[in-house]
C-alpha cells in the first residue's frame, strides 16, 4: 500500500475504507493546495490524493520536473505500482496530460488503469500546439505572462522573493506543457469526461471535445461559465460533475 506519509500525497484526508481513490493532478504553477478541499464535498466512499508534484509545497526544495514522460516513471513506480483498489484520476490544464499519461502508462503495463479519466481545461492531446514557447523567456517576461494569464495572485508577482522561490517551479511546469510530443498508442478502454470554460480560448469546446478520439468507452464533454481557471469560480459545480460520474462507479446516487 502507498504510505500515508508519501511526499506525493500532500493534504490527505484519509477515509475509512474507501472504495476508490481520486488521484488529483494540478495546473502548472499550482500544487495538490488546489484540491484541499475536495474531500469536503465527496463522499467518504472516495478518498481524494491530491497529488504534490516537487518543486512546490512541501517539495519545494526538490527539482521540478521538465518531462511528461519522466514524471509519469516515477509515479508508475511509487502510485500505481502500490494502488491499493480502484482509482479515478483527475487532471487540470497540466495536470490532464499528466492524467492521461499515467493512464495510458497503466495500460500499456498491464497495470490496473483507472475507472475514469477527468481531463479538464485542456485541448486534446493529438491536437497541434497553437502556442509559442514561453518557458525559456527571460523572467521579467515570464512574469509578464503569467500577468497575462490571470491564475497568478497579483500580490504574488509583485513580490520578488516570492517568485524567486516559484519561478523555478512555474517554468519547469511550462516548459513541461510546450515540449510534451503526443505518441499515437492504445486507445483508453475507461470513460474520460472532458470539462472545459465557455471563455477559455486555449480549451474551448472544439478543441476538448477532440478527446472522445482518445477512447472506446463512453465519453462526455461538460462544459462551465469562466475563463481558463474555471476551477476557482465553479469549484462546487465541478466537483459535483465529478461525484456524479464516480458514483455510477460505486452504484451509488
Amino acid at each position: 500500500m502507498v504510505a500515508q506519509g508519501t511526499s506525493w500525497l500532500e493534504f490527505l484526508q484519509p477515509r475509512w475504507r474507501p472504495r476508490l481513490r481520486l488521484l488529483c493532478f494540478p495546473y502548472a504553477g499550482g500544487s495538490a493546495a488546489a484540491y484541499r478541499e475536495w474531500q469536503k464535498a465527496l463522499p467518504d466512499s472516495i478518498e481524494v490524493w491530491p497529488i504534490q508534484l516537487p518543486g512546490r509545497g512541501k517539495r519545494l526544495s526538490e527539482n521540478p520536473y521538465t518531462q511528461v514522460a519522466h514524471l509519469v516513471d516515477e509515479l508508475g513506480e511509487d502510485i500505481l505500482r502500490n494502488m491499493p483498489g480502484p482509482f479515478a484520476v483527475f487532471g487540470y490544464s497540466m495536470g490532464a496530460l499528466i492524467a492521461f499519461e499515467l493512464a495510458r502508462r497503466a495500460q500499456e503495463n498491464g497495470t490496473r488503469g483507472p475507472i475514469h479519466l477527468f481531463v479538464a481545461a485542456r485541448r486534446a492531446p493529438h491536437l497541434p500546439s497553437n502556442h509559442r514557447s514561453t518557458y525559456d523567456l527571460p523572467d521579467f517576461e515570464l512574469i509578464a505572462e503569467l500577468e497575462k494569464m490571470r491564475g497568478t495572485p497579483p500580490q504574488l508577482l509583485e513580490d520578488p522573493e516570492a517568485m524567486r522561490l516559484f519561478l523555478p517551479a512555474i517554468r519547469a511546469d511550462f516548459e513541461l506543457v510546450q515540449t510534451y510530443s503526443f505518441k499515437a498508442g492504445r486507445t483508453l478502454g475507461c470513460p474520460i469526461t472532458a470539462l472545459g470554460g465557455v471563455r477559455d480560448s486555449s480549451g474551448d469546446y472544439r478543441q476538448i471535445e477532440p478527446w472522445k478520439a482518445q477512447t472506446t468507452a463512453r465519453f462526455a464533454v461538460r462544459m462551465f461559465p469562466g475563463d481558463h481557471f474555471f476551477i476557482n469560480t465553479c469549484q462546487q459545480a465541478l466537483v459535483s460533475v465529478v461525484a456524479q460520474e464516480l458514483n455510477q462507479h460505486l452504484g451509488t446516487t
